[in-house]
């Protein structure tokens, strides 16, 4: 395992995250299982789990919790707030209101005192960066969060909320978690540039696109990945995007041949090789998944191997970009384009 600085925190982090949104029902993952999971994670020199309030509704949090009992120091435990818990209109955001009641719950559902890492997972346009900045780091002063970052922010938002952090004299986002892998690169183009400028650690989620380049998926197979059973559109062969990833994956199948690595070491090596990367988030539903990806530890990819990934999927490009999670809300809504 190797690892490197979390921005510029001092927190020497694995190059390989934990991430544990299949725990519970998203992924049909039991508590045994997601013990299992953790325990040889960790054994493996993993030091970095991640996960967050919103998913399987709190699951994920309380699976996490009993796995790492007894084992609680030797891990940098990340979680995330803002996306909706539940109906109640105000059970969701990144408000003042809101994120000292949704820290303590998630706190609750860990067993633990404290997280080393609480993240945004969404920007929220309805709340201000000073609001939400304010909040966080009177959370930071409790010792309730050691560190605070965000998710999944656009560029501009990412530079807005350093200025404000500067400005109003509070703690800043020392972390981006982005979605990146081969078949989704447009952060190479804004948001990588934008954390490199700030020395954020970047923990890159979904980099092997969703199963995509896990090599479960080829020409000519059906597709039976368990996220294809619940977000059938992103796997449809018949949209062009998807069928633009077929394509780009059969070609990468032959560089990863040539090279002698499984798609899952290319696809996790090409995301850590990135200098403005830290750390690249796997998501296993069992342990199997975990040991094919722990197979990509210390996988570097030497310059070649990159060139050839880069005449495949040409650098910020995104391949499927209405998959985006970062796109500004007035492209989404209408309404707030037009007067």
């Amino acid at each position: 395992m190797q690892y490197r600085s979390l921005g510029r925190t001092g927190v020497q982090v694995s190059t390989l995250v934990l991430g544990a949104m299949n725990f519970g029902r998203i992924g049909n993952t039991t508590q045994e299982e997601a013990t299992a999971i953790v325990g040889a994670a960790l054994d493996a020199g993993i030091n970095l789990i991640d996960t967050a309030d919103a998913y399987s509704g709190g699951q994920s949090e309380e699976m996490v919790g009993k796995a790492i009992a007894g084992r609680r120091d030797d891990v940098v435990l990340a979680t995330k707030a803002t996306l909706p818990m539940g109906d109640e209109r105000n059970h969701r955001g990144g408000s003042r209101r809101w994120l000292v009641t949704a820290l303590d719950d998630s706190l609750r559902r860990l067993g633990v005192d404290h997280v080393d890492l609480y993240q945004m997972h969404r920007w929220d346009p309805t709340t201000s960066d000073e609001e939400t900045l304010s909040a966080l780091t009177d959370l930071q002063r409790a010792g309730k969060i050691r560190y605070f970052g965000s998710s999944t922010f656009p560029a501009y938002r990412i530079v807005q909320a350093q200025w404000t952090a500067r400005e109003r004299h509070l703690s800043r986002y020392v972390t981006e978690q982005p979605s990146y892998s081969i078949l989704q690169r447009g952060i190479e183009t804004h948001v990588l540039p934008a954390t490199q400028e700030y020395g954020m650690g970047v923990l890159a989620w979904s980099p092997l696109a969703s199963g995509w380049l896990s090599g479960a998926i080829r020409a000519g197979q059906e597709i039976t990945t368990n996220r294809s059973g619940f977000m059938r559109q992103r796997y449809d062969i018949s949209v062009p995007a998807n069928q633009a990833k077929l394509e780009a994956v059969e070609r990468l199948a032959t560089v990863a041949d040539e090279a002698g690595l499984s798609m899952i070491q290319l696809a996790l090596g090409f995301v850590t090789a990135h200098p403005g990367v830290t750390s690249a988030i796997i998501g296993p539903r069992t342990a199997d998944h975990l040991r094919s990806q722990l197979a990509a530890a210390d996988t570097v990819l030497p310059t070649d191997v990159l060139d050839a990934i880069d005449a495949i999927v040409a650098p910020g490009v995104d391949l499927a970009p209405d998959e985006k999670h970062d796109t500004p809300p007035a492209l989404l809504d209408p309404a707030l384009r037009r007067r």
